[in-house]
Protein backbone atom coordinates (compact mmCIF):
# COMPACT_ATOMS: atom_id res chain seq x y z
CA UNK A 1 0.00 0.00 0.00
CA UNK A 2 1.40 3.68 -1.31
CA UNK A 3 1.52 6.08 1.23
CA UNK A 4 -0.68 8.14 -0.36
CA UNK A 5 -3.48 5.16 -0.42
CA UNK A 6 -3.39 4.97 3.16
CA UNK A 7 -3.05 8.43 4.23
CA UNK A 8 -5.65 10.00 1.78
CA UNK A 9 -7.63 6.92 0.51
CA UNK A 10 -10.50 9.34 -1.35
CA UNK A 11 -7.82 10.90 -3.79
CA UNK A 12 -5.78 7.70 -4.02
CA UNK A 13 -9.24 6.13 -5.31
CA UNK A 14 -10.15 9.11 -7.52
CA UNK A 15 -6.97 8.72 -9.08
CA UNK A 16 -6.96 4.74 -9.29
CA UNK A 17 -10.19 4.79 -11.27
CA UNK A 18 -8.46 7.72 -13.70
CA UNK A 19 -5.38 5.69 -14.37
CA UNK A 20 -8.54 3.10 -15.09
CA UNK A 21 -10.12 4.93 -17.25
CA UNK A 22 -7.28 6.19 -19.34
CA UNK A 23 -6.10 2.47 -20.01
CA UNK A 24 -9.68 1.22 -21.02
CA UNK A 25 -10.50 3.52 -23.33
CA UNK A 26 -9.66 5.31 -26.90
CA UNK A 27 -8.02 9.17 -25.94
CA UNK A 28 -8.93 10.92 -29.39
CA UNK A 29 -8.63 14.09 -27.80
CA UNK A 30 -6.22 15.83 -29.63
CA UNK A 31 -4.95 18.51 -27.32
CA UNK A 32 -3.93 15.29 -25.05
CA UNK A 33 -1.10 13.10 -24.90
CA UNK A 34 0.14 9.91 -22.23
CA UNK A 35 3.45 11.14 -20.94
CA UNK A 36 6.08 8.51 -20.26
CA UNK A 37 6.88 6.90 -16.88
CA UNK A 38 10.21 8.84 -16.74
CA UNK A 39 7.98 12.60 -17.18
CA UNK A 40 5.79 11.18 -14.27
CA UNK A 41 8.31 10.40 -11.63
CA UNK A 42 10.27 14.14 -12.76
CA UNK A 43 6.70 15.56 -12.06
CA UNK A 44 6.18 13.72 -8.38
CA UNK A 45 9.44 15.02 -7.22
CA UNK A 46 10.82 17.04 -4.03
CA UNK A 47 11.47 19.60 -6.52
CA UNK A 48 7.99 20.65 -5.73
CA UNK A 49 9.08 22.29 -2.54
CA UNK A 50 11.75 24.25 -3.86
CA UNK A 51 11.00 28.55 -4.81
CA UNK A 52 12.96 29.76 -7.92
CA UNK A 53 12.03 33.19 -8.68
CA UNK A 54 13.94 34.32 -11.43
CA UNK A 55 16.30 32.76 -13.73
CA UNK A 56 19.23 30.23 -13.24
CA UNK A 57 22.30 31.76 -11.74
CA UNK A 58 20.36 35.50 -10.85
CA UNK A 59 17.29 33.83 -8.45
CA UNK A 60 15.56 35.69 -5.68
CA UNK A 61 16.02 33.13 -3.27
CA UNK A 62 19.00 31.16 -1.88
CA UNK A 63 19.34 27.29 -2.30
CA UNK A 64 18.70 27.43 -6.15
CA UNK A 65 21.91 25.60 -7.17
CA UNK A 66 20.50 22.28 -8.16
CA UNK A 67 17.40 23.66 -9.78
CA UNK A 68 19.14 25.96 -11.67
CA UNK A 69 20.82 22.49 -13.08
CA UNK A 70 17.90 21.30 -13.95
CA UNK A 71 16.02 24.40 -15.63
CA UNK A 72 19.97 24.73 -17.68
CA UNK A 73 19.64 21.73 -18.90
CA UNK A 74 15.92 21.88 -19.67
CA UNK A 75 16.65 25.38 -21.83
CA UNK A 76 19.50 23.57 -23.50
CA UNK A 77 17.18 20.90 -25.05
CA UNK A 78 15.31 22.94 -25.84
CA UNK A 79 16.92 25.07 -27.88
CA UNK A 80 18.84 22.28 -29.77
CA UNK A 81 15.23 20.39 -30.05
CA UNK A 82 13.78 23.42 -31.89
CA UNK A 83 17.32 24.90 -33.56
CA UNK A 84 16.85 28.27 -31.53
CA UNK A 85 18.49 30.63 -29.80
CA UNK A 86 16.96 31.52 -26.46
CA UNK A 87 13.73 29.62 -24.86
CA UNK A 88 12.04 30.45 -21.59
CA UNK A 89 10.69 27.06 -20.09
CA UNK A 90 9.44 28.60 -16.95
CA UNK A 91 5.67 29.43 -17.90
CA UNK A 92 3.22 27.24 -15.95
CA UNK A 93 0.53 26.59 -19.37
CA UNK A 94 0.41 27.92 -22.99
CA UNK A 95 -1.82 30.29 -22.29
CA UNK A 96 0.50 32.23 -19.40
CA UNK A 97 3.12 32.15 -21.96
CA UNK A 98 0.62 33.98 -24.63
CA UNK A 99 0.03 36.44 -21.92
CA UNK A 100 3.52 36.90 -21.35
CA UNK A 101 3.78 37.55 -25.03
CA UNK A 102 1.19 40.26 -24.98
CA UNK A 103 2.56 41.64 -21.91
CA UNK A 104 5.79 42.31 -24.29
CA UNK A 105 4.40 43.89 -27.43
CA UNK A 106 0.74 45.24 -26.85
CA UNK A 107 -0.62 47.87 -24.82
CA UNK A 108 -4.32 47.25 -23.52
CA UNK A 109 -6.44 48.78 -26.37
CA UNK A 110 -3.68 48.25 -29.09
CA UNK A 111 -5.26 46.08 -32.08
CA UNK A 112 -4.12 42.12 -32.81
CA UNK A 113 -5.14 39.78 -35.76
CA UNK A 114 -5.62 36.42 -35.17
CA UNK A 115 -7.59 33.42 -36.46
CA UNK A 116 -11.46 33.54 -35.65
CA UNK A 117 -12.12 30.87 -32.23
CA UNK A 118 -15.18 29.88 -34.54
CA UNK A 119 -13.05 29.10 -37.21
CA UNK A 120 -10.41 27.08 -35.60
CA UNK A 121 -8.31 29.58 -33.43
CA UNK A 122 -7.84 29.34 -30.07
CA UNK A 123 -9.24 30.92 -26.47
CA UNK A 124 -5.91 33.48 -26.20
CA UNK A 125 -6.60 34.91 -29.27
CA UNK A 126 -8.64 36.92 -28.89
CA UNK A 127 -12.11 35.29 -27.70
CA UNK A 128 -14.41 37.95 -26.12
CA UNK A 129 -14.82 36.17 -22.57
CA UNK A 130 -10.91 35.49 -22.54
CA UNK A 131 -8.21 38.55 -21.21
CA UNK A 132 -6.75 38.76 -24.66
CA UNK A 133 -10.73 40.20 -26.23
CA UNK A 134 -11.29 42.11 -23.31
CA UNK A 135 -8.09 44.21 -23.06
CA UNK A 136 -7.14 44.05 -26.23
CA UNK A 137 -8.76 45.25 -29.44
CA UNK A 138 -9.29 42.01 -31.51
CA UNK A 139 -9.55 41.44 -35.30
CA UNK A 140 -9.87 38.01 -36.97
CA UNK A 141 -9.52 36.60 -40.09
CA UNK A 142 -11.00 32.67 -41.13
CA UNK A 143 -11.53 30.12 -43.03
CA UNK A 144 -13.08 29.54 -46.61
CA UNK A 145 -16.58 29.09 -46.82
CA UNK A 146 -16.57 27.46 -50.47
CA UNK A 147 -14.60 27.29 -53.21
CA UNK A 148 -11.15 25.40 -53.88
CA UNK A 149 -9.64 26.70 -50.82
CA UNK A 150 -12.72 25.68 -48.57
CA UNK A 151 -11.53 25.57 -44.79
CA UNK A 152 -8.57 27.03 -45.37
CA UNK A 153 -7.13 30.41 -44.89
CA UNK A 154 -7.02 32.92 -47.86
CA UNK A 155 -3.77 34.74 -47.64
CA UNK A 156 -4.98 37.40 -49.55
CA UNK A 157 -7.47 38.24 -47.44
CA UNK A 158 -5.49 38.03 -44.53
CA UNK A 159 -3.51 41.05 -46.21
CA UNK A 160 -6.92 42.81 -46.83
CA UNK A 161 -7.57 42.51 -43.49
CA UNK A 162 -4.02 43.77 -41.84
CA UNK A 163 -4.07 46.49 -44.38
CA UNK A 164 -7.47 47.36 -43.17
CA UNK A 165 -6.85 47.30 -39.47
CA UNK A 166 -3.15 47.78 -38.76
CA UNK A 167 -2.70 45.27 -36.34
CA UNK A 168 0.44 45.96 -33.84
CA UNK A 169 0.53 42.24 -33.83
CA UNK A 170 -0.64 39.27 -35.84
CA UNK A 171 -1.28 35.72 -34.61
CA UNK A 172 -0.99 32.47 -36.37
CA UNK A 173 -1.63 28.81 -34.38
CA UNK A 174 -4.75 27.12 -33.74
CA UNK A 175 -6.63 24.91 -31.91
CA UNK A 176 -9.24 23.15 -34.51
CA UNK A 177 -7.28 23.83 -37.60
CA UNK A 178 -5.90 20.29 -39.45
CA UNK A 179 -3.34 22.11 -42.11
CA UNK A 180 -0.45 23.55 -41.92
CA UNK A 181 0.49 27.84 -42.04
CA UNK A 182 2.55 29.42 -45.14
CA UNK A 183 4.88 31.74 -42.53
CA UNK A 184 6.80 33.02 -45.04
CA UNK A 185 3.54 34.22 -46.38
CA UNK A 186 2.06 36.04 -42.54
CA UNK A 187 5.43 37.15 -42.29
CA UNK A 188 5.42 39.57 -45.84
CA UNK A 189 1.90 40.85 -44.39
CA UNK A 190 3.42 41.44 -41.12
CA UNK A 191 6.03 43.53 -42.68
CA UNK A 192 3.97 45.37 -45.02
CA UNK A 193 1.84 46.77 -42.16
CA UNK A 194 4.57 47.16 -39.30
CA UNK A 195 2.95 44.55 -36.96
CA UNK A 196 4.91 41.85 -34.85
CA UNK A 197 4.31 38.15 -35.49
CA UNK A 198 3.90 35.65 -33.23
CA UNK A 199 3.25 31.96 -33.63
CA UNK A 200 1.16 29.86 -31.31
CA UNK A 201 2.80 26.45 -32.00
CA UNK A 202 0.93 24.55 -29.10
CA UNK A 203 -1.04 22.07 -30.94
CA UNK A 204 1.52 20.87 -33.48
CA UNK A 205 5.38 21.61 -31.62
CA UNK A 206 6.06 17.74 -31.88
CA UNK A 207 5.49 18.08 -35.37
CA UNK A 208 7.62 21.17 -35.82
CA UNK A 209 10.46 19.82 -34.15
CA UNK A 210 10.61 16.75 -36.53
CA UNK A 211 10.22 18.85 -39.64
CA UNK A 212 6.98 17.43 -39.86
CA UNK A 213 5.24 20.55 -41.02
CA UNK A 214 6.47 24.07 -41.89
CA UNK A 215 9.20 25.67 -39.14
CA UNK A 216 7.83 29.13 -37.82
CA UNK A 217 11.01 30.25 -35.59
CA UNK A 218 12.67 31.89 -38.97
CA UNK A 219 9.79 33.98 -39.28
CA UNK A 220 8.04 34.74 -36.97
CA UNK A 221 9.44 37.21 -33.73
CA UNK A 222 8.28 35.24 -31.14
CA UNK A 223 6.73 31.34 -30.91
CA UNK A 224 4.63 30.28 -27.80
CA UNK A 225 3.90 26.44 -26.87
CA UNK A 226 2.56 24.11 -24.49
CA UNK A 227 4.91 21.49 -23.65
CA UNK A 228 2.24 18.59 -23.79
CA UNK A 229 -0.03 17.67 -26.61
CA UNK A 230 1.98 16.57 -29.91
CA UNK A 231 5.29 17.53 -27.65
CA UNK A 232 4.52 14.45 -25.11
CA UNK A 233 5.92 16.32 -22.18
CA UNK A 234 4.01 17.32 -18.93
CA UNK A 235 0.95 20.11 -19.01
CA UNK A 236 3.04 23.56 -19.17
CA UNK A 237 4.18 26.46 -21.85
CA UNK A 238 7.19 27.94 -23.25
CA UNK A 239 8.66 30.34 -25.20
CA UNK A 240 11.15 30.77 -28.12
CA UNK A 241 12.92 33.33 -30.35
CA UNK A 242 14.61 31.67 -33.34
CA UNK A 243 18.68 31.13 -33.85
CA UNK A 244 18.97 34.37 -36.49
CA UNK A 245 18.22 36.89 -34.25
CA UNK A 246 18.76 39.52 -36.52
CA UNK A 247 16.96 38.38 -39.73
CA UNK A 248 14.20 37.52 -38.17
CA UNK A 249 13.49 40.93 -36.33
CA UNK A 250 13.90 42.43 -39.69
CA UNK A 251 13.17 46.19 -40.56
CA UNK A 252 10.02 46.13 -38.26
CA UNK A 253 11.93 45.52 -35.01
CA UNK A 254 10.65 47.78 -32.61
CA UNK A 255 13.52 50.81 -31.68
CA UNK A 256 12.79 50.99 -28.15
CA UNK A 257 10.27 50.46 -25.26
CA UNK A 258 8.07 47.83 -24.47
CA UNK A 259 8.19 47.25 -28.15
CA UNK A 260 11.75 46.29 -28.19
CA UNK A 261 12.12 42.62 -28.68
CA UNK A 262 14.32 41.27 -26.11
CA UNK A 263 15.02 38.09 -24.21
CA UNK A 264 14.95 40.18 -21.65
CA UNK A 265 11.63 41.48 -21.83
CA UNK A 266 9.97 38.33 -22.62
CA UNK A 267 11.78 36.97 -19.06
CA UNK A 268 10.03 39.52 -17.65
CA UNK A 269 7.24 39.33 -19.03
CA UNK A 270 6.80 35.57 -17.80
CA UNK A 271 8.43 36.76 -14.10
CA UNK A 272 7.22 39.23 -12.71
CA UNK A 273 4.92 39.83 -15.10
CA UNK A 274 2.83 37.16 -15.42
CA UNK A 275 3.57 34.68 -12.62
CA UNK A 276 5.57 34.33 -9.63
CA UNK A 277 7.80 31.37 -9.09
CA UNK A 278 8.43 28.77 -11.71
CA UNK A 279 6.60 24.69 -10.99
CA UNK A 280 10.40 23.54 -11.19
CA UNK A 281 9.20 19.48 -10.63
CA UNK A 282 7.37 20.63 -14.00
CA UNK A 283 10.74 22.32 -15.27
CA UNK A 284 12.23 18.90 -14.64
CA UNK A 285 9.62 17.12 -16.38
CA UNK A 286 9.85 19.40 -19.44
CA UNK A 287 13.36 18.60 -19.18
CA UNK A 288 13.02 15.04 -19.61
CA UNK A 289 10.33 15.20 -21.96
CA UNK A 290 12.42 17.26 -24.43
CA UNK A 291 15.37 14.89 -24.13
CA UNK A 292 13.27 12.27 -25.49
CA UNK A 293 11.85 13.97 -28.14
CA UNK A 294 15.47 14.49 -29.22
CA UNK A 295 15.48 10.77 -29.78
CA UNK A 296 15.10 9.13 -32.94
CA UNK A 297 12.02 7.03 -32.67
CA UNK A 298 10.24 10.69 -31.29
CA UNK A 299 10.39 11.28 -34.85
CA UNK A 300 9.19 7.78 -35.66
CA UNK A 301 6.15 8.45 -33.22
CA UNK A 302 5.27 11.69 -34.71
CA UNK A 303 5.62 10.23 -38.53
CA UNK A 304 3.06 7.33 -37.06
CA UNK A 305 0.81 10.75 -35.82
CA UNK A 306 0.47 12.11 -39.16
CA UNK A 307 0.39 8.58 -41.03
CA UNK A 308 -2.63 7.37 -38.43
CA UNK A 309 -4.54 11.10 -38.89
CA UNK A 310 -4.70 10.80 -42.64
CA UNK A 311 -5.86 7.12 -42.90
CA UNK A 312 -8.33 8.00 -39.81
CA UNK A 313 -9.55 11.02 -42.63
CA UNK A 314 -9.71 8.68 -45.85
CA UNK A 315 -11.85 6.84 -43.15
CA UNK A 316 -14.28 9.00 -42.17
CA UNK A 317 -14.68 10.59 -45.52
CA UNK A 318 -15.54 6.89 -46.77
CA UNK A 319 -18.13 7.01 -44.47
CA UNK A 320 -19.62 10.01 -45.66
CA UNK A 321 -18.82 12.20 -42.89
CA UNK A 322 -17.80 16.04 -43.93
CA UNK A 323 -14.74 17.04 -42.78
CA UNK A 324 -13.57 20.79 -42.36
CA UNK A 325 -10.95 21.37 -45.15
CA UNK A 326 -11.27 18.08 -46.70
CA UNK A 327 -9.03 16.27 -44.64
CA UNK A 328 -5.73 16.88 -42.29
CA UNK A 329 -2.01 17.26 -42.80
CA UNK A 330 -1.43 16.95 -39.19
CA UNK A 331 -2.92 15.65 -36.15
CA UNK A 332 -6.36 16.14 -36.18
CA UNK A 333 -9.54 16.44 -37.69
CA UNK A 334 -12.59 18.58 -37.73
CA UNK A 335 -15.50 16.35 -38.50
CA UNK A 336 -19.18 18.67 -39.37
CA UNK A 337 -21.64 16.40 -38.53
CA UNK A 338 -24.38 18.38 -39.89
CA UNK A 339 -24.80 15.96 -42.53
CA UNK A 340 -25.40 13.00 -40.13
CA UNK A 341 -28.21 14.45 -37.94
CA UNK A 342 -26.20 15.43 -34.52
CA UNK A 343 -24.80 17.46 -32.93
CA UNK A 344 -21.52 18.08 -30.94
CA UNK A 345 -22.81 17.96 -27.96
CA UNK A 346 -25.16 14.54 -28.34
CA UNK A 347 -21.66 12.82 -30.21
CA UNK A 348 -19.53 13.63 -27.52
CA UNK A 349 -22.21 11.90 -24.95
CA UNK A 350 -22.58 8.99 -27.12
CA UNK A 351 -19.26 7.95 -27.63
CA UNK A 352 -18.56 8.77 -23.81
CA UNK A 353 -20.58 6.21 -23.27
CA UNK A 354 -18.38 3.70 -25.38
CA UNK A 355 -15.50 4.55 -23.59
CA UNK A 356 -14.48 6.52 -26.57
CA UNK A 357 -13.25 9.73 -25.76
CA UNK A 358 -13.74 13.28 -27.83
CA UNK A 359 -14.60 16.71 -27.58
CA UNK A 360 -17.38 18.77 -29.16
CA UNK A 361 -16.35 21.48 -31.44
CA UNK A 362 -17.67 24.57 -33.36
CA UNK A 363 -17.58 24.16 -36.95
CA UNK A 364 -16.67 27.21 -39.34
CA UNK A 365 -19.90 29.07 -39.66
CA UNK A 366 -21.62 26.63 -37.28
CA UNK A 367 -25.29 27.88 -36.53
CA UNK A 368 -25.30 26.28 -33.13
CA UNK A 369 -24.15 27.75 -29.93
CA UNK A 370 -20.25 26.72 -28.68
CA UNK A 371 -22.34 24.83 -25.83
CA UNK A 372 -23.79 22.54 -28.78
CA UNK A 373 -22.19 22.45 -31.63
CA UNK A 374 -22.29 21.04 -34.92
CA UNK A 375 -19.00 19.12 -35.28
CA UNK A 376 -16.24 17.11 -32.90
CA UNK A 377 -12.40 17.20 -32.94
CA UNK A 378 -10.62 14.12 -33.16
CA UNK A 379 -6.78 13.60 -32.93
CA UNK A 380 -4.81 10.66 -33.31
CA UNK A 381 -1.13 11.29 -30.78
CA UNK A 382 -2.53 9.67 -27.89
CA UNK A 383 -3.37 6.27 -29.04
CA UNK A 384 -0.58 6.66 -31.23
CA UNK A 385 1.96 6.91 -28.14
CA UNK A 386 0.18 3.83 -27.06
CA UNK A 387 1.51 1.80 -30.09
CA UNK A 388 -1.52 2.53 -32.50
CA UNK A 389 -1.44 2.28 -36.52
CA UNK A 390 -3.53 2.71 -38.75
CA UNK A 391 -5.38 -0.62 -38.92
CA UNK A 392 -6.10 0.10 -35.53
CA UNK A 393 -7.50 3.60 -36.35
CA UNK A 394 -9.63 2.34 -39.03
CA UNK A 395 -11.16 0.00 -36.49
CA UNK A 396 -11.55 2.92 -34.31
CA UNK A 397 -13.39 4.94 -36.99
CA UNK A 398 -15.28 2.20 -37.93
CA UNK A 399 -16.86 2.09 -33.92
CA UNK A 400 -17.39 5.92 -33.65
CA UNK A 401 -19.43 5.50 -36.86
CA UNK A 402 -21.14 2.46 -34.95
CA UNK A 403 -22.18 4.88 -32.15
CA UNK A 404 -23.08 8.15 -34.13
CA UNK A 405 -25.31 5.64 -36.01
CA UNK A 406 -26.71 4.57 -33.39
CA UNK A 407 -27.00 7.20 -30.29
CA UNK A 408 -29.59 5.88 -28.22
CA UNK A 409 -29.42 2.71 -28.76
CA UNK A 410 -27.35 1.35 -25.62
CA UNK A 411 -27.64 -2.32 -27.02
CA UNK A 412 -25.43 -0.83 -29.80
CA UNK A 413 -22.85 1.05 -27.66
CA UNK A 414 -22.12 -1.61 -24.77
CA UNK A 415 -21.19 -3.45 -27.75
CA UNK A 416 -18.84 -0.94 -28.91
CA UNK A 417 -17.63 -0.71 -25.65
CA UNK A 418 -16.58 -4.09 -25.10
CA UNK A 419 -14.79 -4.03 -28.40
CA UNK A 420 -13.47 -0.30 -27.21
CA UNK A 421 -11.73 -2.19 -24.22
CA UNK A 422 -10.31 -5.37 -26.02
CA UNK A 423 -8.63 -3.15 -28.22
CA UNK A 424 -7.03 -1.41 -25.70
CA UNK A 425 -6.22 -4.26 -23.65
CA UNK A 426 -3.54 -4.47 -26.94
CA UNK A 427 -1.73 -1.87 -26.25
CA UNK A 428 -1.27 -1.42 -22.59
CA UNK A 429 -0.55 2.01 -21.09
CA UNK A 430 -0.11 2.37 -17.31
CA UNK A 431 0.37 -0.87 -15.18
CA UNK A 432 0.73 1.42 -11.98
CA UNK A 433 -1.40 4.28 -10.04
CA UNK A 434 0.75 5.25 -7.28
CA UNK A 435 4.72 4.22 -6.55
Amino acid sequence: MSELQSRDPEVYDAIEKEVERQNNGLELIASENFVSRSVLEALGTALTNKYAEGLPGKRYYGGCQFVDVVEDVARDRAKRLFKCDWVNVQPHSGASANASVYLTFMEPGDTFLGLDLAHGGHLTHGSAVNFSGILYNAEYYGVEKDGPLAGTIDMNKVRDKALAVRPKMISIGASAYPRDFDYKAFRDIADEVGAVLWMDMAHTAGLIATGALNDPLPHCHVVSTTTHKTLRGPRGGMLLVGRDYENTMGKTAPKSGRLKMTSELLDSAVFPGMQGGPLMHSVAAKAVSFREALEPDFGAYIDAVVRNASAMATAFVSKGYSLVSGGTSNHLMLIDLRNKGISGKDAEAALQKAEITVNKNMVPFDDRSPFVTSGIRVGTPAMTTRGFGEDEFKTVVDLIDRVLTNPTDDNAIASVRGEVHELCARHPLYDFVIS
